[in-house]
């Protein structure tokens, strides 16, 4: 069986956060073929560009976990109506230095939750419109905003059924995203990365 790496990064450092809930949700209903692995953003220092070519340990950590990658899963949540300044900041580390961006050609779900009534549709577009920029392959549909009540995670980290049919939907969209462009990247001989 071909197996695929997922990178997911979590826009929330919060302990208890929604959308690691979230992204662990995702991972207990996605397929054996889907290997997923959590990205540390949470020890990245703030960007400077005065260190793109001395890169810290963390920020070689952060593009070596996205280039071995077949696939990027974003859990976002919302502040002030955009992504958080945390996932901007990892997004601008992995793009570095010039000619050196880590997310080109990668295949990418955006899924995310928040208290807030929209959700986190102001955030993902955000987040859409650098991802664009950095080239990277975002799935367009299904779109998951989810918005979070008490009670909609158990103890457990698990949800309503209505819920997981809605996650499931998005996932199953995404697992065949993620193969379409591996199987490109095969035929390219480019090993998942953009010629």
């Amino acid at each position: 069986m071909i197996t695929y790496t997922i990178a997911v990064i979590v826009g929330s450092l919060r302990k208890d956060s929604f959308n690691r809930k979230l992204a662990n949700a995702l991972i207990k209903l996605a397929p054996r073929e889907l290997v997923f692995h959590h990205v540390d953003i949470a020890s990245l220092p703030l960007y400077n560009q005065d260190h793109d070519f001395n890169p810290l340990p963390a920020v070689k950590q952060l593009k070596s976990d996205v280039e071995n990658a077949q696939g990027l899963i974003f859990v976002t949540p919302e502040y002030n109506r955009s992504m958080p300044g945390v996932l901007k900041n990892a997004l601008d580390h992995g793009s570095r230095p010039f000619g050196k961006n880590s997310w080109a050609g990668k295949p990418t779900g955006i899924v995310g939750a928040s208290p807030g009534a929209a959700g986190t549709a102001l955030a993902q577009q955000h987040l859409r419109n650098v991802l664009a920029h950095l080239d990277a392959y975002v799935l367009g549909q299904p779109e998951v905003f989810m918005q979070v009540k008490e009670g909609y995670f158990d103890e457990q980290g698990n949800m309503s059924d209505k819920t997981r049919e809605l996650l499931q939907k998005w996932l199953n969209k995404y697992v065949a995203w993620v193969k379409l462009h591996a199987a490109d990247a095969a035929l390219l001989g480019t090993g998942g990365r953009k010629p």
